[in-house]
């Protein structure tokens, strides 16, 4: 069984990482376009958020400032591939590749502390909660925000626009859209939410690495894809409540895996563990699907 503390840790986590879901759905499931970007846009986040606050800026003000490094590292991408035609796959690994060299410039070195700055959750530790449920309550506060814009900005013109592009987009040309400033906007937008992810992520753990990045696509990828198996993305709002439950859902059972004696794996085996769980939710819809289907015609 998971202590408290190592359950609330999974939460804060797992909500973070419903921010790099966030930003994957978009990518991924409105533009249909494959990113890998997110491996250098989060811990880019880290690094400009780390930097700031080191230099005196407001946790807050730092924080913003990480979103939008976030999204200039996926308007590149996304540049890379409308205005230069470089394969998107492609493009966004070239600029997850170049990401590595910045992150360092921007922290001078491979990581930065942040134990004894103030940071966006400071304020929160004088409500009186226990420490470790604080940054569960913020987190969940900003992922609330960031779910209800995202929704509301998928039901905008802009949104509805972005969606067409990414369904059919020589039908949205022709209907007088321009998809590349659609892509430029939508790959921006979803490096931005995991800029954010990083910032926060870079905050909570008191400390930005120039590694942190590594496999937070895979990861993303886990918490979306095991959403959707467990809620079903009919629409964007339930599409945007997968990507959260599945971050979620992901991390407690990472947590629940180590912490099992009967399975006897260890730190090193998370990688193993990740893999398991994607292949289980890619499976699983399927496997659901095939037998609703035979009793659906045994019952016919």
């Amino acid at each position: 069984m998971l202590s408290e503390i190592a359950f609330y840790g999974a939460l804060e986590t797992g909500l973070i990482y419903g921010l790099v879901a966030f930003g994957i759905y978009i990518s991924f499931r409105v533009l249909d376009f494959p990113d890998l970007t997110v491996d250098g846009s989060f811990p880019l986040g880290a690094a400009v958020a780390a930097m700031l606050i080191i230099h005196g800026w407001n946790p807050w003000i730092a924080t913003g400032a990480a979103v939008l490094a976030g999204m200039a590292a996926g308007a590149v991408t996304a540049l890379l591939n409308v205005k230069l035609k470089i394969l998107n796959l492609l493009a966004s690994i070239l600029t997850m590749i170049a990401l590595y060299s910045v992150n360092l410039r921007v922290m001078g070195r491979p990581n930065v502390a942040l134990l004894t700055e103030e940071t966006v959750l400071t304020p929160w530790y004088d409500l009186g909660l226990a420490f470790h449920q604080v940054p569960v309550l913020l987190f969940a506060l900003v992922v609330l925000v960031a779910l209800v814009l995202l929704w509301r900005f998928m039901k905008s013109e802009v949104g509805l626009a972005m969606r067409a592009t990414g369904a059919n987009p020589r039908m949205a040309r022709a209907q007088g859209i321009a998809t590349g400033a659609m892509i430029v906007l939508g790959v921006a937008l979803s490096n931005g939410l995991v800029g954010l992810a990083g910032a926060l992520f870079a905050q909570s753990q008191g400390a930005a690495d120039v590694t942190m990045g590594v496999g937070v696509i895979v990861i993303g990828l886990a918490s979306l894809i095991g959403g959707e198996a467990l809620v079903t993305p009919s629409s964007v709002i339930r599409a945007l409540i997968a990507c959260v439950v599945g971050a979620i859902i992901y991390r407690l059972a990472i947590a629940f895996a180590l912490n099992a004696d009967v399975l006897g794996l260890q730190a090193q085996d998370l990688n193993l563990i990740t893999a398991v769980l994607v292949t289980l939710a890619i499976v699983l819809p399927g496997v659901r699907n095939s037998v609703v289907g035979k009793l659906t015609r045994k019952k016919a």
